[in-house]
Formats: structure tokens, sequence, C-alpha cells
């Protein structure tokens, strides 16, 4: 297969569907040698936040000198972008072999279909519900596929470390049969009810189901319900549970749209470090990863706290991905949740609303999300609002989000593709007329990663397959 011909194979296993479970995964790595077992890993769910902390703590591993495997979800561009070892994304080449070498695995075991499952893992498989355990032919989901390719190749690269993300969940989720040296949680709120559960204990018991026995855990300062639920798992399994403003807490000596400088009190205490990240949300991120990294590594790596946080590049997150123009910047955010779109308008406030003359929002939903909720914190900051859809069919009609918005007594207009709606912001940027002389307007892409992909690569960033960029 070409490398265009393997991502349509990939993505044609979304027929299969989001398969919580863990026996299909166990099988395919037990067919490939169980490539999972051969590298140290850090394990991070959460509900927000987990791909920024991911990238910090790996950043902050590669400083230590070691070398890092990243596998996170969703891509924005490339398909590339969800596996990197030392910050350099996997090649399309080896996109295409290991694809190639995992289908000859899957078609020579279709006879028996028996996978040999790994003694470590055992307690997994029987912890997965029978209704939820796939019938006797494998066929393995695109997530579970991507995570076999992901663990053969970190295998391949000889890596010291890997640090993963879990796609959705925890405890069922294709990338829970690590037994990693840190576990790690991030904010937990309300997502993908229809597989978690519709109230914060139920998606907490699901996040929470990567905790291992003795493994330390690190979490973020949770609301309390899901906060008693990770306190029960974690002392269930005797796993030290350290938690922000109990255990560690940093305090944000500055912030503004380049980045934050702040300072930590863990273990050790860190005074000016520097992410180049933009959020007061970020600061708690960097906590999180911090103390992971506390906990992997001695004294002895302290400087690669600093470096490894200063080095971190995370897109998607308020990334300003287009200024210098002289009427315009333009600034994307995946804000797929309420609590995302809260913690966007609070930056939007804090850090770029005092900046421009006005803020052009450009809003593309996914349809099984809660529409209304992730408007609602950002529309009264919108001098102009346009409601678009990413090419995808799970999106949400641009007129039905219009007609949300005006019920609430905002107008707004509806376009049918995201390339329209960047057209529209920009021709409205034209009529900009500033009072002060000097500030442009700020074009604001959002609502989820699909619509951010989609516009990073119509704004010039390569990608293979625009329609299918925020896949998860």
């Amino acid at each position: 297969m070409t490398y265009d011909e393997t991502i349509a194979y990939l993505y044609r296993l979304q027929k299969h569907g989001i398969k919580l479970g863990l026996h299909n995964t166990i099988t395919l790595l037990s067919m490939l040698g169980n490539p999972q077992n051969s590298f140290r890993s850090i394990h991070i769910a959460g509900t927000n936040g987990k791909g920024s902390t991911s990238a910090m703590i790996a950043a902050m591993l590669q400083a230590a000198g070691q070398s890092v495997g990243l596998f996170t979800s969703p891509h924005l561009v490339s398909f590339t972008e969800r596996i990197r070892v030392d910050s350099i994304e996997i090649t399309e080449d080896d996109v295409v072999k290991l694809t190639n070498e995992i289908v000859e695995s899957i078609e020579k075991s279709r006879e028996s279909c028996v996978g040999r499952h790994h003694s470590e893992l055992a307690w997994i498989v029987d912890r997965t519900p029978m209704d939820r355990r796939p019938n006797s032919e494998l066929s393995p989901t695109f997530f579970e596929f991507v995570t076999a390719i992901a663990f053969l190749y970190f295998k391949r690269r000889d890596i010291d470390w890997a640090v993963v993300e879990t796609g959705m969940g925890g405890r069922l989720d294709a990338t829970n049969v690590l037994v990693p040296k840190v576990s790690v949680i991030t904010r937990i709120s309300y997502d993908h009810r229809e597989f978690l559960g519709n109230t914060l204990q139920e998606i907490a018991a699901e996040k929470a189901g990567i905790i291992k026995q003795g493994i330390p855990v690190v979490s973020a300062a949770q609301a309390g319900e899901a906060m008693e639920v990770i306190r029960q798992k974690a002392s269930e399994l005797s796993a030290p549970l350290y938690v922000y403003r109990e255990d560690f807490v940093s305090q944000a000596k500055e912030i503004n749209m380049k980045g934050i400088t702040l300072n930590y009190r863990g273990s050790q205490e860190f005074q000016n470090l520097y992410l180049p990240l933009c959020g007061d949300h970020q600061v708690e991120n960097a906590s999180i990863a911090i103390k992971a990294f506390e906990l992997l590594m001695d004294a002895l790596w302290t400087d690669s706290i600093r470096d490894g946080l200063a080095s971190t590049r995370w897109p998607g997150r308020l990334e300003l991905i287009k200024g210098g123009n002289e009427k315009y910047d333009i600034l994307i955010d995946g804000a797929h949740n309420p609590d995302a779109s809260d913690a966007l308008a609070d930056s939007l406030i804090k850090y770029f609303v005092p900046y421009y003359e006005k803020i052009i929002l450009v809003l593309g939903i996914m349809s099984d999300k809660d529409s209304a909720n992730i408007m609602r914190p950002l529309l009264p900051l919108a001098s102009e609002i346009i409601f678009t859809a990413p090419d995808y069919e799970r999106a949400a009609l641009p007129n039905r989000l219009a007609e949300t918005a005006l019920s609430s007594g905002f107008h707004a207009e509806a376009t049918g593709s995201v390339k329209e709606a960047i057209g529209l912001a920009i021709q409205k940027t034209d009529t900009c007329i500033s009072g002060s002389g000097h500030k442009k307007s700020l074009i604001l892409i959002t609502g989820s990663f699909y619509t951010i992909g989609e516009a990073k690569a119509i704004l010039g960033y390569e990608t293979t397959s625009p329609s299918l960029s925020g896949l998860r």
C-alpha cells in the first residue's frame, strides 16, 4: 500500500465503531510480541488537559537525555502527529510498513483467532465484560490498530520512555494495557456521556481505571464527587496519590498570550519556570507534569524541568496560527466541551480582548456535544459570529447552531464549510474601524478539533486528508 492507501485503510476501520474493551488490543499486541513491555511508560487520562500535560512530561524527559515516545490523539492536520519520538513525527514510510506488518499478522491469525495473553495483563482481561469482548474473528477498531502501530514503533525505535494519552475514558481504553511507572489524571468533566456515563462519578470511575496496583497517581484538583472516586480507587490498589493544591502547587507570576511564568512547590521548589503556552488552566497542567516527572527522576535531573517546560510545544490550544497581517490575527483552540469553552473564554477576556478591536468567532461543533453550553461563554465576547461545519458526518448543522444562538439573543451567520467561514471572517475584518487607530481584529476558530484541524489545512498546513484531520 502507498501512504494514502494506508491512511484510507485505517480510516475505514471506523466501521467497527468504538469498542470499549481490552481483549482486542491484548490479542493484537500479543501477536506482535507485546511491544508495550519493551519500554517504561507514563499513562495519562482525563477530560481536558491530557495532551498539554503529556507534551510537557515528554519534553522534560527528553531534556533529561531520555529517548521519549509520545502517543496522543486526535491529530489536527496530519496523522503522523499522533506518534512521535524525541519530538519528531513518525514518517509516512514507517506508517505504511507497520500497518502492512500488522495486517499480515492479523490475516495469519484469522484461522485460530486465539491470541496468547501476557501474564501481567491477565487481570485486565478478567475484568472486561464478556458482552464487550469481540467475536471469534479479530476486527480491531481504528484506535486499537493505531495504538498497536504506536507501541510497535516505540519498540523498534528502542525508546526509554513512552508518554501515552488515553483516547477516551481509561478503564477500557485500548492504551490501558500499559503497566506505567506513574499514572496521571487531569481535570475530569462531562464528555462522551454515551460511553462513559451520565454522572461525574461514573465518568471519574472510567478515568480512574488507569490506576494500577502500587503505581503512583498524580491528579488534578477534581470536583468533590470525582475526587472521591479517585481516592477510593487509589486506596483499593495501594497506589500513592498526589493531588494538586494538596501535595504540590504552583503560582503564576505572569501570564500573557505568549506564555506563563510560574513558581512551583512540590518535592522541590522552582522559581520563574517558563512555559510557552497560554491560559490559567496550563498552570495546573504544568504542575501535574512536574510532579509526575519528580516521581520518575531524582534530584540530579532538576534542570530538565526548567528546560523541558521552556521547550514544550502543543498546537491547537490557544495557538496563534496567523499573525502579522495589518488587519487581523487568527487564533485556534480546541474548545470541544463546556469546561474547555469556559477556559477559552477566561483566557480571551484576560489576555486577548484588551489587544484587539473586535473578535470574529468561527464556531464548528459536533452534533453529539453540548453545543448550547459550549457557545454560552463565547458568544458574548464576539462582535461577529459565524457558524460552520467541518467536513465530517457528525458535524452539527450551522443553521441549527445559529438558531440556538438566536434563541439566546445573538445574531449569527451560517456557512456551509470551514473555508467559506474563514473567507467571510476575513471579509469582516475589512470593515473594522479602529477607534484607537492601531488595534486589529482577532479571528477565533474553535468548537471542535475537527474544525481547527481543517482550518489549519486550509491556511496552508500540510495534510493528506483535511476532512478527517481531527479523527480520534
